[in-house]
């Protein structure tokens, strides 16, 4: 796995030389792509030349176990202890970055939260899902915006659709996706029962206009009056818009805005993100099966995550961690359910990587 290090190493001087290259300085797109790369070799290189050092103590550290003092071979001993120690945290950690990387990960995202089986409870607990991911993206200092949504009249959501803009954001929420089961008293509820409800969360990498190509001929738009709790101009003006992509048979809507134009052009990047997940599914059958197995139908008996609030417990049923902090959580306090995902996640990529250079 470590075979290639020193030719990324090449390539990470070789990118700071272009980039005091004046020519290259001139040239914006180039310069801003030079200067990715740089970021992402870095991080790489590094660990690396820490590694590397290590390696070197280690060398030195057995060369004075040879010594005839014996003072200085324990201290040998000792630090060689620690040195190894070390080697065995950077490798590690090299391992890891060296993994393949989702190309999306720096993307930013098209958060889909929608209430499933339960009704009015449901919809309810899609709302407290949003304000949850809404409240952890400030915590991040991303920025949050909706692009569509669906309420219902007691404050409930059937739908929101919101763009989370922030560097890595796919990649810190990309294992949100699936069925979340929430277990509470509803409020309207006279007998105190306990109801189970689900709602389904996507997570979708936002697609660039180069990366999915609409033909103009592909779509059809509708234009109708919009639903819902009133305001200014909703219910009283043809702003709304559903366009259908023929081909896909994938139909978004945008009601939220005043405006037709605002409204269309939200529709579309809902559609372009959808089509980027659709064509990736299709390249991957497995990665297909897998975004279908988290997400689901919505339905009860489906849950990756149970918020349970008589207890004040959650559960990740994936990685079998539960928290007692309910509230917090709900407040937007994701952050350890998110690390531990992820060290799942990558250590199960690094298994399997590990496996497949044994069967080579």
């Amino acid at each position: 796995m470590f075979g290639n290090l020193e030719g990324v190493e090449e390539r990470f001087q070789e990118i700071e030389n272009l980039l005091g290259d004046p020519d290259i300085i001139k040239d914006q797109v180039t310069y801003q792509k030079h200067v990715r790369e740089h970021a992402e070799l870095n991080k790489i290189v590094t660990v690396y030349r820490a590694y590397k050092k290590i390696l070197a103590d280690i060398e030195e550290s057995q060369a004075l176990l040879q010594d005839g003092d014996a003072d200085i071979k324990e201290l040998a001993r000792e630090e060689l202890a620690e040195l190894r120690r070390r080697e065995d945290e950077l490798e590690q950690d090299l391992r890891l970055r060296l993994l393949p990387k989702d190309p999306n990960d720096e993307k930013n995202v098209v958060l889909e939260i929608r209430a499933g089986t339960g009704g009015e409870e449901a919809a309810l607990f899609a709302a407290d899902l949003f304000r949850m991911y809404d409240r952890y993206a400030e915590s991040r200092n991303w920025k949050v915006e909706v692009l569509t949504h669906h309420p219902t009249g007691v404050g409930g959501m059937k739908e929101i659709i919101a763009l989370v803009q922030g560097r890595g954001a796919y990649s810190v929420l990309k294992y949100e996706s699936g069925t979340h089961r929430v277990q509470r008293v509803p409020t309207t509820e006279t007998q105190g029962r306990i109801h189970t409800s689900a709602v389904t969360v996507a997570v979708l990498p936002e697609a660039e206009d180069v990366e999915v190509e609409i033909d103009p001929g592909d779509l059809k738009v509708d234009v109708f009056r919009s639903s819902g709790p009133g305001g200014q101009s909703v219910n009283t003006t043809d702003s709304a818009v559903r366009i259908t992509h023929l081909p896909s048979g994938l139909v978004v809507t945008c009601q939220d805005e005043k405006s037709q134009l605002k409204n269309k052009n939200k529709a579309l990047k809902v559609l372009r993100a959808r089509l980027l997940d659709r064509m990736t599914s299709e390249q991957d059958e497995e990665r297909s099966q897998q975004r279908k197995n988290q997400v689901g139908s919505g339905d009860r008996s489906e849950r990756i995550r149970t918020y349970n609030y008589p207890q004040g417990r959650v559960t990740d049923h994936r990685i079998g961690l539960t928290l007692y902090r309910l509230e917090s959580i709900l407040q937007g306090d994701i952050q350890e359910i998110v690390q531990e995902l992820t060290t799942h996640y990558q250590s199960q990529a690094l298994q399997n990587a590990e496996l497949g250079s044994l069967q080579r």
